[in-house]
């Protein structure tokens, strides 16, 4: 898939970043929001330069959806590089009980002062993060009052909101924000294909493609079992082949027998996303990918 189809930086882009740094310091700590799924390619290069100055807490979304096995690599590497970061998926409650705890432990010295002032405040967070990467879902997981909108696709949030927790946390939730280029073709490949950027931008078909491929390399257990399709029957066909094996499996068929590429080609990026074909990690540690 050619990386000049999903290079875009919308307008609200742009806002939210200013509205990042002119923001920051109201707060007392920075939730960067990653997808377990892509750990790697979900994490903004920009956020660090644009949240300097404050404690940073990485929060890895979806980990029921990702390979706990490539999941536990992660929790290594981030451990060796002391990095504070915590996995939790809101669908099942995993992790979320470690949030409050770590900001505390982030913000000891902060919290300290209130305390010796006589002060009590609650901290205040900053919530960031890549579009569609689960920050509404996170908040209205632990909010007390104001509910966030929440619709599983991108640039859903698109101004500035605060919202109490019951971490006794504010949170100040900011839109998604992505970088105006992705230097590399498979970081951008890997947010289209989790959902990062709009479907309405992207080849889906030749995203499909490339899905295809990758689970075929790194899950094809996976992808036999939940297209019904066998190893041996595979081993000498191209991808574009076993894509179409796919379509004909599904029965998306249109007249003259031909496969329907987009219907075949939705259905498979749908199924990926909502974890019908397994728990699946696209990058491991170091290299990047998996």
């Amino acid at each position: 898939m050619p990386t000049d189809i999903i290079q875009w930086f919308p307008g609200h882009m742009a806002k939210t970043r200013r509205m990042i740094t002119e923001n920051l310091k109201l707060v007392d700590v920075v939730f960067e929001l990653l997808d377990a799924r892509i750990p790697y390619s979900s994490q903004n290069p920009e956020i660090p330069k644009l949240t300097s100055g404050k404690p940073r807490l990485t929060l890895l979304s979806k980990t029921s959806l990702a390979d706990p096995k490539v999941t536990a690599r992660w929790q290594e590497y981030y451990q060796s590089v002391g990095r504070k970061c915590i996995f939790y998926d809101v669908r099942t409650g995993e992790g979320l009980d470690k949030i409050g705890p770590a900001v505390n432990e982030l913000c000891a010295d902060k919290l300290a002062k209130y305390k010796e002032k006589g002060m009590i405040r609650p901290l205040k967070a900053m919530i960031v993060g890549i579009p569609n990467v689960g920050k509404s879902s996170l908040i209205n997981k632990i909010a007390t009052d104001k509910k966030a909108k929440v619709e599983d696709r991108p640039g859903v949030t698109k101004d500035m909101q605060w919202v109490k927790t019951s971490y006794g946390i504010d949170l100040m939730d900011m839109p998604g924000v992505l970088w105006p280029k992705f230097e590399e073709r498979r970081v951008g490949e890997n947010l289209a294909m989790t959902g990062a950027v709009k479907d309405e931008i992207t080849e889906l078909e030749s995203l499909a493609g490339a899905l295809c491929k990758r689970l075929y390399e790194i899950y094809p257990e996976l992808l036999c079992q939940r297209y019904k399709l066998e190893m041996s029957e595979l081993e000498d066909l191209e991808i574009w082949q076993i894509f179409e094996l796919i379509g004909k499996k599904r029965g998306f068929l249109i007249s003259g027998g031909e496969i329907n590429y987009d219907r075949t080609a939705r259905m498979l990026l749908d199924e990926f996303r909502s974890g019908k074909i397994g728990r699946i990690t696209l990058e491991v540690p170091g290299g990047k990918h998996a």
